[in-house]
């Protein structure tokens, strides 16, 4: 029995919570997951996790292990790279999640340049709108936008920006310019599910919250590009959102001696284990990208 792979086997049965997720993630069959933590099992001469009908759980002595086991696996993830040296760069896959419009407009441009920096490395990217289960998933790095529905979430603010009422020309040459935030309740608003229909403003001590209307409600962020696009109504997003658009002028900024809470961008990391070398990297990356001024290839933006 390899000593880390029976470690690494057993730490992703835990954090998975069942031998076949396990399995899909090390992409094995889930036999031979099984067949592995027996034989840890047997050759620790204890039991590590606890099988019944609603799942597997780690015994006491199961969950000493896993804290111990995480920390050499990670550290044996360092120390190969040190081994290497940084001109090696980086190995293996690394798991991404993000939100398909920020990973298509401010993600998916700038993997050129970091898998070129880390020939070894392939990148596996999941994107959803809606926060998915990190560790059931298996992913390493997520790219969230907004507010964390976990507070006990790991992770850390890479980068905010800026929202505005949005619309294109066409559709204010039709519905006209709103003056004061007032005037929204009186125009056509593209609602995404996910942001509640009230909107705070705030202009020095003043403050207006308007609550909108809309026929459109659209449950993905791609969507409220279209709908806008289209000139079908007006929304509220953050810059990283219409980028290309308000760059040529495809979409104005209304209101803007108006303010609304800045939005952020977070890197969350699965919870219960460590942050790997890949996603730290990655992290520090897109961080570092955001700084950066906006270049938007068309080919890759449609």
């Amino acid at each position: 029995m390899d000593r880390f792979q029976a470690m690494t086997a057993f730490v992703r049965v835990v954090e998975t919570g069942s031998f076949s997720a396990a399995a899909r993630l090390l992409q094995v069959g889930q036999p031979a997951v099984s067949k592995t933590v027996a034989q840890l099992e047997s050759q620790l001469g204890v039991s590590l996790l606890v099988r019944s009908t609603r799942g597997l759980t780690p015994t006491e002595a199961g969950q000493r292990f896993h804290e111990h086991a995480k920390v050499a696996l990670q550290e044996a993830e360092e120390a190969e790279l040190a081994a290497r040296g940084a001109g090696r760069g980086l190995s293996g896959v690394l798991r991404l999640s993000a939100a398909p419009t920020f990973a298509r407009l401010h993600v998916i441009p700038q993997l050129p340049r970091f898998l070129d920096a880390h020939p070894d490395l392939s990148i596996d990217m999941v994107l959803d709108d809606r926060p998915i289960d990190l560790v059931a998933e298996g992913i390493d790095l997520s790219l969230r936008t907004g507010q964390l529905s976990d507070s006990g979430a790991v992770a850390r603010v890479l980068a905010r920006s800026q929202r505005s009422v949005l619309a294109t020309p066409g559709y204010l040459a039709r519905a006209g310019r709103p003056q004061v935030p007032a005037d929204l309740a009186d125009h056509e608003a593209l609602l995404f599910s996910q942001n509640a229909p009230a909107w705070q403003f705030q202009k020095g001590t003043a403050q207006s919250s308007v609550t909108v209307r809309g026929r459109v409600r659209l449950s993905a962020a791609e969507g409220v590009r279209a709908a806008v696009l289209a000139d079908m109504g007006l929304t509220i997003a953050s810059d990283w959102m219409f980028a290309p658009e308000l760059a040529d002028g495809r979409v104005e900024r209304l209101l803007t001696d108006w303010s609304l809470p800045e939005i952020e961008l977070w890197a969350v990391y699965p919870t219960g284990r460590l942050a790997s070398a890949k996603a730290r990297a990655f992290a520090a990356f897109m961080e570092a990208s955001l700084q950066e001024p906006p270049t938007h290839d068309p080919d890759v933006l449609g």
